[in-house]
């Protein structure tokens, strides 16, 4: 049994933030359902290689990149764009607790798929959206991928070896999709703690969940040298305290020191 065992969600996500999250609520024991595009799937199916192999050792076409972020889901293929997609979505919104959606804004009002719809059919959803940029504003219609948000973030600006030391190379790009995984995360935090609010007063919620408002909850002391003072750093992972860079030593290694006093 898991903390999450009496609850289902709807999952209309694909690629990877909304998929994250999802996948988490599963781990919790949350019954997910993913609605994927019929004929495609999700887009990462086919991000590979790498591809799993059978016990046997037969290749197959089912992508680790989709595995690693959709584990412990059921998952059926609807085509939204039909009204029999749509009822078929609307049946399971009935009777979910929870619905995923990162679609463009605006996109599923067009379908009777936005909370508005949803909520008049199962007062009690929650239903958070993940976007790239939120609801409303000036890049509200743009779509939002973890490279995109990593710049505009700020995170590549902190990234990498300093340029004051001669061996900066531009903004880099963290290993992996970190503004996504960190914006499933903190949707997954929303979802949550929404559910305890409908346990408090039985009233479902509509969660918005930007990347960007992840980015600028994310970067922990940057902030507090930025904000107040204007202050702006080059590409410089340099910017960090001294005690947290790796740094030459005479084997030409590079060690990690640590910051703090005595370790207990």
């Amino acid at each position: 049994m898991g903390a999450l065992d009496q609850i289902r969600v709807l999952d209309l996500t694909r690629v990877l933030a909304g998929p994250w999250c999802a996948q988490t609520l599963a781990d919790f024991g949350a019954d997910v359902i993913k609605i994927e595009r019929r004929g495609e799937g999700d887009d990462t199916r086919q991000w590979g290689p790498p591809y799993f192999k059978t016990p046997d050792g037969t290749a197959t076409r089912e992508a680790a990149y989709y595995l690693a972020a959709n584990r412990n889901k059921r998952s059926v293929t609807v085509d939204i764009g039909t009204p029999e997609g749509q009822r078929i979505v609307r049946d399971l919104a009935a009777q979910s607790d929870v619905v995923l959606e990162n679609y463009k804004v605006g996109q599923l009002r067009k379908y009777g798929l936005d909370y508005a719809s949803l909520k008049a059919i199962n007062p009690a959803l929650i239903y958070c959206s993940i976007t790239g940029f939120g609801q409303d504003g000036p890049y509200a219609q743009r779509a939002g991928y973890d490279f995109i948000v990593q710049g505009m973030g700020g995170f590549m600006s902190v990234t990498g070896e300093p340029d004051a030391d001669g061996g900066g190379d531009g903004p880099q790009k963290a290993g992996v999709a970190i503004a996504d995984l960190m914006t499933g995360m903190y949707a997954t935090t929303a979802v949550l703690a929404a559910l305890a609010h409908r346990d408090r007063t039985g009233e479902g919620q509509y969660i918005d969940r930007p990347r960007t408002a992840r980015r600028a909850g994310g970067d922990a002391g940057k902030r507090r040298r930025q904000l107040p003072d204007r202050w702006h750093s080059p590409q410089a992972m340099g910017q960090c305290p001294r005690e947290y860079r790796a740094v030459p030593i005479v084997q030409g290694e590079r060690r990690l020191d640590h910051r703090g006093g005595r370790q207990r």
